[in-house]
Order: C-alpha cells, then sequence, then structure tokens
C-alpha cells in the first residue's frame, strides 16, 4: 500500500447497498514476495469468523465460493469436528447452545483438563477470552460445582476445576467495548457496562451437567484423592517407628503372614492386651492403642483421611498400600487384624468403623480368611464362691436366660459386670488368651450381601435404605457370641443396629416427656437429691453417674444439667432446674456458662407441679447391672417436649421442635376434657419480644419468620432492642462492626451496645447517606433481623419406642392426651387401692394393740412363727414383704430404693415371690412405745381421716385430677409471669442509668412497624372457655369444670352428685370393697367377733363416726375440756348421716368422748404423696391445739365444720408400716432419695 492512485468511483443500482473495498498488499513492505500458507490460512479464518457472526444475514464468499456457514452454530462445529477427529473416544463431544437474547449467543462443550474459549465482542475476535466469557462461564461453573459437590460431598470440587473442563463458546454485542490493546484480544469492559445481560437459562445449564462434565469431575476427583493417599502408604519392612506401638518382633519378616496386631480401644485397655501377649510370646503379636472412634473414610474428603494420624499409623503397621488389591497377606506386616473393644454399643460402632475403613480402600481383604478377627470378653461373670464356680457371659440376653433359670436359688451368686476391658484383671487377661478359641470370632465373607450390609450402615446414599432397617428393628435382638465364626451381614445388622438405636435414643426426645435419655437420667437424680437442697453441678454429676448407670462422659453430661437450667430467651420456656449461679446467657447463646465445679442447681418448684409424685408409681422403671434406674419415660401433666422444644441428629433421622406457649397448651388441654376441638398453637418462646409469623403451610408442616425489633432514634441512629431467636449478642455484634459499604469502609460510625444478660441494647451510629441506603434495601434485610424456622421435621420416639413424624403441634398433644388421660385412670386406681391398704393396716394395727393391751394375744417369749400363726388364726390381714428381685439377688446390687421391702397384699401361698413369714411384720415391728391408748386414738383418728380420703377419691375423675393438677400449674406460671415483669422493670429502670450517664439517646423518633403480639392465653380466659362455675374436685358430672381449690385447710364445696353417675365411678361401697382384701383370714375364724373389733366396726351408711375412748388413769394426755361445738355446716349430700356410737372395752378405762371433724380433701395439695398430706393434716392440727387456737376456720364461701377444742397435745408421727415413715413436712420438695415409692 506504499503506492496509490486516485480512487475510481462508478455508479451502483439504487437498490443495492454495500461498499466493496479492494487492496493489494505491498509484499516488499513485510519482505516477502508473497502470500505465506499462515498468512493466508489466518485471513482465511476471520473470512469464516464473518460468517459465523453475520452468516444469517450476509453472504460470504473466500476465492469465489461460498462459505458453508450460516449461523454461529455452524461456525462452533467447524471446531468440534475437527475435535472428534483427534480424539481417541468415539462419542462425538457434545454441543450445547442458546440464544439467550439479540446480543448474545452461547454454546457450552467439553475440554480435557485445560479450559477453552472462542469469543466475538461486536465480530471482532477475542482470542484470550475477557470479561464476556468470564460472565458466562462463571454461570456454569457455578451451577456444576453444586452439582457434583452434592454427588460427592468430599470432592471439595472449586470453580476453577471445573473451568479446565469446559470449552465455550460466545458471540456478544456490546456497547462501547474497551479492550487491552489495539489487538482487541482480551476484553476488560465491566460487566454491568455491557449494556444487555446473559442470563443462561436452567435448561441449558442441566444440559451441561448431563453432558458428561460431572462424571469427568469426579473421576478427577477420585484421582486426586488416591494420588494424595498415597503419600501414607505403608511398605513391607521389618521395623516401623510409631508412637504406642509394640510391635511383634516377627512383623514384616518371612513370618509376617503368621503375626497378629492387637487393636485395642484406647490406653486403658492396651495393659489387658500385653498381659496376654506375655501368655502367647510377644514373637507373634503387636498391640497398638487406637485413640478412640476412628474417622468414617467413606464420608470423609480427602484432607481428612490425609490428615488423620490414626489411619496412617494403621496403614505404616500394617504395610498397606493404597489401590492394591490384595488376594492373600504375604506382602503385608501382619496377617491377621484383631479387634478387641469393650463390650458395649460405643465398642460395636469402632468394631464397625474399622471394618468400613477396609471394605472402603482394600474391600479384597476381607475376602481372604481369618484376617479380621475380634476378641470378645465377658460382659457378665457370675461367681460362687462355695461351689467354686466362675461362669461367664458375653451377651445380655444369655444372661438374662440363665437368671431366668435361677428363680429361687440365687443365693450365694455374686454377679459382676464387665463394661470395659479395663475392668478385667492381669490374671483375667491371662485366663482369657490362655482360651484363645473361646474369645477369638473370625470375621467371614458370604457373599455381596456383607459389603451391601456394610455400606448400609455407613454411607449416605443409603440414608433411606438405614432408615427402613432401623424401622424394622426388633427388640431382642443380638449376636449369638456362642458361634465361633460371624459373617459381616450378621455383625451390622445383629451387634452394629444395637449402637445405631442406642445413638438414636440418645439424640431424639420422648414424645411423653420431652427427654432425652441422658436429661431423663438427670431428672431422676434430682427427684432423689435435689429436691430441697442445692447441689454443685459437678457434684449433681457424680451421683448421676452411680445412681442412673450413665456411661459416657462427664463433660456431656455437666453440659446438659447446664442446659435443663438455662432461662435465657431462646433457651427453655419452663427451666427444670434453676440456675444457681452463671449458667449461660444470650449474649453467647449459653457458651459462656461457668465451669460445673463453681455453680449449683436444685429443682424448680414447677417441676414437681410437670411430673406429680402421685404418677412415679405407676412408671416402667429399666433395670442395668442389676440396678434400678431411670423410667422409659416420665408422665407430665402436659407435653414438655412443646414447651421446652427440642433438636437433635441421630442415625437416620434429625429432628427440630420449637417451643410453645405452656398456656395455649393447658387451655388446649382443658378444652379437650371439655370434648371441644384445638385451637391451632404458634411457637413461643419466653420473654422474646420480637414477633413470630406464619408464612407458608405445608403438608408436611409450617414455616415461620421470625423478626427482631429496631427503632430510629434519629436521622442518623438506630436501636435494635430484640434479635431472632438463637441470634446471640455477641456474635451479632461481630457481624454488625463487619458491615461495610462498596468502597471498604465501615458501614457504621460507632456500635454502641447497652445489652445485658438477657436483653439486647444496640444503638447504631451511621451517616446519613448509609442510612438511605439501608432503609432503600431494607432494615430487617441489611440488619439480618430476621431467622426462619420450620415444623416439617418434628420426629419423636412415641410410647411405644418407635420413631415418628409429627406434623403438627396439636398432633403431638392430641396422642399425649390419650395416653395422659389412660394414666389418670391408673394413678386414681392405685392411690384408691393403696389408700384402702392402708386403712386396712390401720384397723389391724388398732385390733392388734387393744389384743396386747387386754392380754389376748401375746408376744413375749414366744417363737416369731407361733405368734404369725396365731395372728393368722384371729383374722389378721396379711401384709407379706416382697422378696428381693431375682436381678437384685443374682446381682447384689445396692439400690436406695431396694433397702426397703414393699408391701403388698396378697395371699401368702399363691405367691413364691414375698418372704415366708413376714405377713405380720407391720404389726410386730411397731415399737414397745406404741402399744398404748394413745396410740390406739391416733390410729382411729388417722383411720377417719383416710375413711374421708377414701371416699373423696371414690368420687374424683380421671379429668377432675388432671384439672387440679392444671390448676396448681397456672398459679406456679403465674409467678413465673411476676417473676419475669419485675426483672424486666428492674432491667429497663437499669439502662435508663446507664443510658443517662452515657448521654445516649433514650425518645425515640419513629418505631419500626410491629404486629400485634398472640393473644395470651390466661387462665381466666380459659375458664370463659370451659364453664362459668367453679365446681369441687369432688364432682362425678359428666360435664368437666375447672377446679377452684379451697384455701389453706378449709373444706371444699360439695355438689351434689348427678341422679345417673358416670360409669368409671360405679364401684363397689367401702365396706364390701375392704372385705376383698381380707382373704388371709379363715372364715371360721372370721366369725369369733371380740369387743375389740366392734370398736372399729363402721356404718356403710355413716358419714361421721363418733369413737369413746377413755384416758388411761395415770401418765398419758390430759381429757380434753368439754366445749359446746358451733352449730355445724349443712351437710354434704352423700346419703344418710348418722352418728353411731361405738364402746370400747379396755382394763381400767373410762368412757369419753372424742369428736371427728369432717375435713376437706387433702388430695387438693399440689402433688405430694397421700399418705404424707393426710399426715401433715394431722401434725398441723396438734401444732393449732398447742398454740391455744380457736378450732373454727375462716372460709370465704363456705362455712367451717366445728370440732371441739382440744387440749394441749403433744406432736405424733403417723406411722405408715413397721419400718418407713413419711416426713411430716408439707412441702412438695420433700427430700426422697431413699424412698422407693416415690420413684
Amino acid at each position: 500500500m506504499g503506492k496509490k492512485s486516485e480512487p475510481v468511483i462508478t455508479k451502483c443500482n439504487k437498490s443495492e447497498n454495500w461498499t466493496k473495498v479492494t487492496f493489494k498488499p505491498d509484499l516488499n513492505k513485510f519482505s516477502m514476495t508473497e502470500l505465506e500458507d499462515d498468512v493466508v490460512a489466518l485471513m482465511s479464518k476471520r473470512v469464516f469468523d464473518i460468517a459465523g457472526c453475520l452468516g444469517k444475514s450476509v453472504k460470504v464468499e473466500l476465492n469465489g465460493k461460498q462459505i458453508p456457514v450460516k449461523s454461529f452454530t455452524d461456525y462452533v462445529d467447524l471446531y468440534l469436528k475437527a475435535a472428534n477427529k483427534l480424539r481417541a473416544d468415539p462419542d462425538p463431544l457434545p454441543r450445547i447452545t442458546e440464544k439467550v437474547n439479540d446480543r448474545w449467543e452461547v454454546c457450552v462443550s467439553l475440554s480435557e483438563g485445560q479450559f477453552q474459549q472462542v469469543s466475538f465482542v461486536n465480530s471482532i475476535a477475542t482470542i484470550k477470552g475477557g470479561t464476556h466469557v468470564d460472565y458466562v462461564t462463571s454461570q456454569i461453573t457455578n451451577y456444576i460445582v453444586g452439582v457434583v459437590n452434592k454427588k460427592n460431598k468430599n470432592a471439595n470440587v472449586k470453580a476453577h476445576n471445573v473451568k479446565n473442563h469446559l470449552w465455550v463458546f460466545v458471540n456478544a454485542l456490546i456497547d462501547n467495548p474497551a479492550f487491552d490493546s489495539q489487538t482487541k484480544e482480551t476484553l476488560t469492559l465491566r460487566q454491568s457496562s455491557f449494556g444487555s445481560k446473559c442470563e443462561l437459562s436452567e435448561d441449558i445449564l442441566k444440559k451441561v451437567g448431563k453432558s458428561g462434565v460431572v462424571e469427568n469431575l469426579l473421576s478427577w476427583a477420585d484421582f486426586k484423592k488416591s494420588k494424595d493417599l498415597k503419600k501414607s502408604d505403608g511398605a513391607k519392612t521389618g521395623r516401623v517407628e510409631v508412637e504406642k506401638l509394640e510391635d511383634a518382633a516377627e512383623a514384616g519378616g518371612k513370618n509376617s503372614r503368621l503375626c497378629t496386631l492387637i487393636l485395642t480401644e484406647g490406653d486403658s485397655a492396651k495393659p489387658l492386651a500385653l498381659a496376654g501377649r506375655t501368655v502367647l510370646g510377644e514373637d507373634y503379636y503387636g498391640v497398638f492403642p487406637l485413640r478412640g472412634k476412628l474417622l468414617n473414610v467413606r464420608e470423609a474428603s480427602t484432607t481428612q483421611i490425609t490428615n488423620n494420624k490414626e489411619i496412617e499409623n494403621i496403614k505404616k503397621i500394617l504395610g498397606l498400600k493404597q489401590n492394591m488389591k490384595y488376594d492373600n497377606v504375604s506382602s503385608l506386616r501382619y496377617g491377621h487384624m484383631m479387634i478387641m473393644t469393650d463390650q458395649d454399643h460405643d465398642g460395636s460402632h469402632i468394631k464397625g468403623l474399622l471394618i468400613n475403613f477396609i471394605h472402603s480402600f482394600w474391600p479384597s481383604l476381607l475376602k481372604v480368611p481369618s484376617f479380621l478377627v475380634e476378641f470378645i470378653t465377658p460382659i457378665v461373670k457370675a461367681k460362687n464362691k462355695a461351689k467354686k464356680i466362675v461362669l461367664s457371659f458375653y451377651s445380655m440376653p444369655e444372661y438374662e436366660d440363665w437368671k431366668e433359670s435361677m428363680k429361687g436359688n440365687a443365693t450365694g451368686w455374686e454377679i459382676k459386670y464387665y463394661k470395659g476391658l479395663g475392668t478385667s484383671t492381669t490374671e483375667e487377661a491371662k485366663e482369657y488368651f490362655k482360651n484363645l478359641g473361646l474369645h477369638k470370632k473370625d470375621f467371614v465373607w458370604e457373599d455381596e450381601q456383607d459389603g451391601e450390609a456394610i455400606e448400609l450402615a455407613f454411607s449416605k446414599k443409603k440414608i433411606e435404605a438405614r432408615k427402613n432397617w432401623l424401622s424394622n428393628y426388633v427388640p431382642g435382638t443380638h449376636l449369638d457370641q456362642r458361634e465361633p465364626k460371624v459373617t459381616y451381614s450378621d455383625f451390622v445388622n445383629k451387634e452394629l443396629i444395637l449402637f445405631s438405636m442406642a445413638d438414636l435414643q440418645r439424640s431424639i426426645p420422648s414424645m411423653v416427656d420431652g427427654l432425652k435419655p441422658g436429661q431423663r437420667k438427670i431428672l431422676f437424680t434430682a427427684f432423689k437429691k435435689i429436691v430441697v437442697k442445692e447441689m454443685k453441678v459437678a457434684q449433681l454429676v457424680g451421683y448421676v453417674s452411680s445412681m442412673s448407670a450413665y456411661h459416657h462422659g462427664e463433660q456431656s453430661l455437666a453440659s446438659a444439667i447446664i442446659g435443663m437450667a438455662q432461662d435465657y430467651v431462646g433457651s427453655n420456656n419452663i427451666n427444670l432446674l434453676q440456675p444457681n449461679g452463671q449458667f449461660g446467657t444470650r449474649n453467647s447463646g449459653g457458651k459462656d456458662a461457668a465451669s460445673a465445679r463453681y455453680i449449683f442447681t436444685i429443682l424448680s418448684p414447677v417441676t414437681r407441679i410437670l411430673f406429680p409424685k402421685d404418677d412415679h408409681i405407676l412408671l416402667d422403671y429399666l433395670n442395668e447391672d442389676g440396678q434400678s434406674i431411670e423410667p422409659t419415660w416420665y408422665m407430665p401433666i402436659i407435653p414438655t417436649v412443646l414447651v421446652n422444644g427440642s433438636e437433635g441428629i441421630g442415625t437416620g433421622w434429625s429432628t427440630f421442635i420449637p417451643n410453645y406457649d405452656p398456656r395455649e397448651i393447658v387451655a388446649n388441654v382443658r378444652r379437650r376434657l371439655n370434648g371441644e376441638s384445638m385451637v391451632p398453637m404458634d411457637p413461643w418462646y419466653r420473654g422474646f419480644k420480637g414477633t413470630i409469623e406464619k408464612t407458608a403451610s405445608k403438608e408436611g408442616g409450617c414455616t415461620y419468620t421470625i423478626t427482631g425489633l429496631y427503632e430510629e432514634v434519629d436521622d442518623t441512629t438506630i436501636r435494635i432492642t430484640e434479635l431472632p431467636i438463637r441470634r446471640w449478642n455477641d456474635d451479632y455484634k461481630q457481624f454488625l462492626q463487619s458491615l461495610k459499604t462498596d468502597n471498604g469502609a465501615p458501614f457504621f460510625q460507632d456500635v454502641k451496645a447497652y445489652n445485658d444478660d438477657k436483653s439486647v441494647d444496640f444503638d447504631l451510629i451511621l451517616s446519613e447517606e448509609n442510612m438511605l441506603a439501608a432503609r432503600q434495601e431494607g432494615f430487617l434485610k441489611k440488619f439480618k433481623l430476621t431467622t426462619t424456622i420450620a415444623t416439617s421435621n418434628m420426629h419423636l420416639f412415641d410410647r411405644k419406642g418407635v420413631i415418628k413424624k409429627y406434623a403438627t403441634p396439636e398432633q403431638i398433644l392430641e396422642e399425649f392426651f390419650e395416653l395422659r388421660l389412660e394414666y389418670y385412670e391408673k394413678r386414681k386406681e392405685t392411690m384408691l387401692k393403696n389408700l384402702e391398704i392402708e386403712l386396712l393396716k390401720l384397723e389391724n394395727k388398732v385390733r392388734f394393740i387393744l389384743g396386747v393391751l387386754s392380754g389376748e394375744i401375746i408376744v413375749n417369749n414366744r417363737k416369731k412363727a407361733d405368734i404369725v400363726e396365731d395372728l393368722r388364726q384371729r383374722g389378721f390381714t396379711p401384709f407379706p414383704k416382697k422378696a428381693e428381685s431375682v436381678e437384685a439377688a443374682v446381682a447384689g446390687a445396692v439400690d436406695d430404693a431396694a433397702e426397703e421391702s414393699e408391701e403388698i397384699l396378697v395371699d401368702p401361698e399363691s405367691s413364691s415371690t414375698y418372704i415366708p413369714g413376714s405377713e405380720y411384720d407391720y404389726l410386730l415391728a411397731m415399737a414397745i412405745g406404741s402399744l398404748t391408748i394413745e396410740k390406739v386414738q391416733e390410729l382411729l383418728a388417722d383411720r377417719d381421716k383416710m375413711i374421708i380420703a377414701v371416699e373423696d377419691m371414690k368420687k374424683n375423675t380421671p379429668k377432675s385430677l388432671w384439672l387440679r393438677d392444671l390448676e396448681s400449674l397456672d398459679k406456679e406460671l403465674d409467678k413465673l409471669d411476676r417473676k419475669d415483669a419485675k426483672a424486666e422493670e428492674e432491667r429497663k429502670a437499669a439502662q435508663e442509668k446507664i443510658r443517662k450517664k452515657s448521654g445516649a439517646p433514650v425518645k425515640v423518633k419513629r418505631q419500626a412497624p410491629k404486629k400485634p403480639a398472640p393473644k395470651k392465653t390466661t387462665k381466666k380466659a380459659s375458664e370463659s372457655e370451659t364453664t362459668e362455675s367453679s365446681y369441687s374436685a369432688m364432682d362425678t358430672d359428666n360435664n368437666v369444670a375447672e377446679v377452684v381449690k379451697p384455701k389453706g385447710r378449709q373444706p371444699a364445696k360439695k355438689k351434689a352428685p348427678a341422679a345417673k353417675e358416670v360409669e368409671e365411678d360405679d364401684m363397689l361401697d367401702l365396706a364390701q370393697r375392704l372385705a376383698q382384701y381380707n382373704f388371709g383370714s379363715a372364715p371360721a375364724e372370721s366369725s369369733k367377733t371380740t369387743e375389740t373389733s366392734k370398736a372399729i366396726a363402721v356404718d356403710d351408711d355413716d358419714d361421721d363416726v363418733v369413737v369413746e375412748v377413755a384416758p388411761v388413769k395415770k401418765g398419758g394426755r390430759k381429757p380434753a375440756a368439754s366445749k359446746a361445738a358451733k352449730p355445724p355446716a349443712a351437710p354434704r349430700k352423700r346419703g344418710k348421716q348418722t352418728v353411731t356410737s361405738t364402746e370400747v372395752v379396755a382394763i381400767g378405762v373410762s368412757p369419753e368422748k372424742k369428736v371427728r371433724k369432717m375435713r376437706s380433701s387433702p388430695f387438693n395439695k399440689k402433688s405430694s404423696s397421700v399418705m404424707s398430706r393426710l399426715a401433715n393434716n394431722k401434725e398441723e392440727e396438734s401444732s393449732e391445739n398447742v398454740a391455744g387456737n380457736s378450732s373454727s376456720e375462716k372460709s370465704g364461701d363456705v362455712a367451717a365444720k366445728s370440732r371441739p377444742q382440744r387440749a394441749n397435745r403433744r406432736k405424733m408421727t403417723y406411722v405408715l408400716s413397721d419400718s418407713e415413715s413419711e416426713s411430716a413436712n408439707d412441702s412438695e420438695f420433700d427430700d426422697i432419695e431413699d424412698d422407693e415409692d416415690d420413684e
């Protein structure tokens, strides 16, 4: 182009519109004589580029021939066809295209290990790509990364890894493009300035995902993992340096196939193996202790495996090489691997993890005979020193069978449980290894089902199958340890499944009491040890471990105790334990709790109301190691799982249950008792001031949005006064301080925190510009003041111990309601039976004392057997003590609850489970001071109270008992509300002072709109829904009404019974029911009624009974002054009420009247046991008379019953039986640590 001439311009047709440029290159300028092939090829490529970009609208020719490219897709095909010819793979490369809009056209294919791109900007070839290519490619890589990591969570694939497997073609039109140089090889313009968007559709992304790139990436990840794992390969050498390894002398040598490596569970088990090695010799046995549980390599990342020192050590010790297929053990340092763990569930899990480790990397090794073996030790040993017999049991079912066969012959056997390897002595260890054939079990590979079973237990791909596996578990399943060989499938399905079930039970609570086993053990111990006096948490941990057979770490137990006592917002709505000390705050979500050795706790008052003592006797208590421990579940009066919520992750299942308002739960229970339908409940957290709003409802559950609170103080200040649930103050402050503007400057000028341990109070100071930006984005979104929770994952164990999913809280409450009502029926029957038994005891004690005083019954200088026979002949009712259970007798366990034998009303001849000759111990073991007339008077007074208690209990219905408990709970909730309100007032006053001192603004310019809180369901509101009038707890009408408790000792107002009683109250009268128990006396003797027996006769129709007893002439109590009684109140309509005088004949005794006053039912107390309340009422009478109080009582609505004044009366103690007595303290928080009936 060095020479030029004037242009020649010719006319063109008006219909045509084009420009033709012709030029000849100046070859001399480039020192060329002709166009070289490379230059011609480059120019030809540019012609094809033009055709690819403009083929649809422009006809492109080269050397007079039209280019066969009419679209960008045709242009891409030229590349792919050329690449397919060079590929060894016969399958062609995929071509996935999409014309996003008029300005963007994209095509995607695969590349092998290196990213490739072909791109154009306004028909300019950007051979090095640029921002337009990155814009398209990032959308693809982000999608593929998610797909790959979802298929293999341990692949750890990043976006750049995906990019290396892509070939991307882009044709774009961009406004005012900017390039890196005049050659325009790279686009540098920012994406926001493109003038258009290229958002790839879901369709093309899915097609790319199915194109093979995912499989390529997974293969690459496996290759990389294998390459990394080879770095820790072992080798067959004579010596390896591994810490704590006791190597076999022949390991790695020519006899290595005969060597056995013993892997023990922890350092504590290593001495046991070393002691056994002294028997077998050190040449062929090595010992290596494992540090706890091995990593589940099947789901672990490459980094986790390569950094795991335990796996590296095992590979070195055995000489294992990655990706090696082993048909025999000749290339290994050891020919056998023996697993030696504890005989508990965690020991089974360690065995399973080792099997999983070998199966994941070297599955062929499991097929080598006797490569993998286990060493089992006895779990129970029974010793008979007299006969010098020692029996070993290797499974609990085997021991249970033997124990059952030993009924009646358990004496002389001493039982010891061997849960850990450390329990065995050195001598026992040597004995085990002497009988190696008995203790060694070979694992055997039968078929592919063995491999499937291992994958089922440990692969995350088998979640649903694992759920079915656990759902089909049959209680009692166990591995027969008498077999010399164990298949892998049997191990998984009969032994490992026990660990999975135990793990699930530790993680998922029960629907009935809302507790996990660890929490239930804590509550069981708390009922015995910390009812009255507080205890250090560290000390309570020790008691829980010993009293409830807790076998796990003490730290986790301390954490559970602390969790049960926490009461900050977002923790418990009702904390079952009291936090006396620093138990954690909402500043750190409870992580700031003090050490367990510094803090104290005690049972909360409300806990005893939630879990009434009267229900404990109905529960099914577990037995472990010969020790009676906590029940399968406790029976609260409302479902506590809804009150305090729960969450946990177990094998196959997880659960999350939010907290609900206990008052709403109580109101729904009352509705159900009245036959009404329940009102739907929403989550509620005690002390939370924000809003909880239902945002979505699905078949499987609902979604709720939890929103905090903020206020605009002025134009530059935002005040945050509440955070969403479980967003903690310290974390939130760090989040606020980390917020930045677009230029990287802090978003806030200052963040001031006025929080305390239970509240939220942040002042955020920011510029007006940032305030405007935050307002435009939305304060809730910008400051992250919302979270969501769902009720779609509410899994619980039902009453039968089967895991079940619940869709709504009402479904949980409905299932609980049916079970709880059933247990109130059981409670009534049991309490009535116990009251009648106590009444019979009182009757018999009176007869016995009078018989002794009159000389009819002689107990001095006689054999016990003769006295027992005499009492039997005289018709006294037998109450034999229960014999020690086979479990306790065999195990030799010492249990607090079993120290006192329980007396039960039975026919001694009909059962062999009672101690012979103990049927009259309740009479013969009475103190000598009890054989007095004063004691007779006291027993008669107790008898009268007991009769009233029996009659009152008969009138109770299960529903009225439940309503009474709910009434008590309402009162405790009122106390909690008052306490919280007072604390809130004090907190506000303190914060106001702090603000004034710091000069912070107090007044608020504008408050964020707050949705009205849901109406609080109070007791008064619920009363209008149930009934307008109050009924007594003794009513027997079908209408269930709210119970109004009498205050103090005031008699309860009675309502006339309905004409037609409900079926559940249709009972025999008292005399007939008592007669049923008197089967221990002979009919002939029962007809020989004496004057003594007449003294305690009761008329069926009598409501009030007057007993005449003369005082002793010398000593004893002074007679009560005779005073006129006040007119009695209107009698209760319970039938005919007459007063019958009964004479008592005694030597040297003159009669004097003693009038019994009608008392209100003792069952209106909160939750104390019936017997202790009766005793307490008696003591109250005594103390009042000593103080000189009048016998009249004040009452609001009901006139008080009159009773005569008595002379000073000594304090008496009510005697339950010959060996036990209840405390006279009326508090429901009595210390009951040694009382079996309480638990």
